[in-house]
């Protein structure tokens, strides 16, 4: 059986007057999200302008676009951002084929119809996607951000490091963030029996589904290890795919899986639930760090499960 290892871790009505300026206007700035007009930033591939209801809404369209927007350049300026993130498309109507990256599959990874391990979804919209993993730092300053930011990502839970807070995360989850596996106490999988695998991704089902509401059907393995038993285990109590990611991003630094240290449209990004206990700053000052750069580079940040 051969073990598969990683390292850690987008035309308007016409109307004469002010009011169709107003709405054009504010459809563009939102489109762009820039804040800062001498530093442009060119909108993710596919990103959406909104479309225009009839003429005779005009009026509260152009209030309500423009209040939106005035707030997110709040919310940026509020949280130390160089720009407003820009604005993700809206997601695809026909998902992409997701496999299993060449190099990360298993024996049987076709005809057992294994679920694929994957660093990036294929996608021609400038996007990316964010995940955060285990749980361990529980940062209310953190999901204020989110929120305030609107920003999606995914969260890869461990229940030995959530159990003592759910409520955190049902906070998380009512807000829209979709919450998945990372098993029950964060193993090295290939290690482990078959059985004992399926009882750290399984069991860690069933407590999501009686904590959470739902059983995911999507894991991730923890550091990134897994072998053919992982996979087989994982599908037997549901699960459908395997991300891991391209790039993780700390709070003074980043890591590329490329060699050409760059970002790639459809890349998943690694995080981890960390604070000044761990790290030279706090959940706050990392997606600081991250919001920043993928902003800056013309990325916006979607939600992941959009796109499976």
């Amino acid at each position: 059986m051969r073990l598969v290892v990683q390292t850690d871790k987008k035309t308007m009505y016409r109307r004469v007057g002010a009011r169709a300026a107003l709405a054009v206007l504010a459809v563009a700035a939102l489109a762009a999200g820039c804040s800062r007009p001498d530093t442009p930033v060119r909108p993710a591939q596919g990103q959406q302008l909104l479309q225009a209801p009839p003429a005779r809404a005009l009026d509260s369209y152009a209030t309500r676009l423009h209040a939106s927007y005035t707030a997110r350049v709040a919310a940026a300026k509020r949280w130390g951002l160089a720009r407003v993130p820009l604005t993700p498309p809206a997601p695809p109507a026909v998902k992409p084929r997701i496999t299993a990256r060449p190099g990360f599959e298993v024996d049987h990874q076709e005809d057992w119809n294994l679920p694929p391990v994957f660093t990036t979804v294929p996608t021609e919209d400038k996007v990316v996607f964010l995940t955060i993993d285990d749980g361990a730092e529980k940062d209310p300053e953190f999901l204020r951000m989110m929120s305030e930011l609107k920003i999606p990502y995914t969260a890869f839970l461990s229940d030995y490091l959530i159990k003592d807070d759910y409520g955190y995360f049902r906070k998380m989850r009512d807000a829209g963030v979709t919450l998945d596996n990372h098993t029950l106490h964060h193993p090295y999988l290939p290690g482990l029996s078959y059985e004992d695998q399926r009882h750290e991704i399984c069991d860690m089902q069933d407590i999501m589904r009686k904590q959470f509401g739902r059983r995911p059907a999507v894991v991730r393995f923890p550091y990134g290890n897994y072998n053919q038993d992982s996979l087989v285990a994982a599908k037997s109590c549901g699960i459908k795919y395997a991300p891991i990611w391209n790039e993780e991003v700390y709070v003074d630094h980043w890591e590329f899986r490329e060699d050409d240290q760059r970002m790639r449209r459809g890349d998943i990004v690694l995080t981890h639930f960390r604070g000044r206990d761990e790290w030279n700053g706090t959940m706050a000052d990392d997606m600081r760090r991250f919001l920043n750069h993928v902003t800056a580079e013309g990325f916006a940040v979607a939600r992941l499960e959009d796109y499976l």
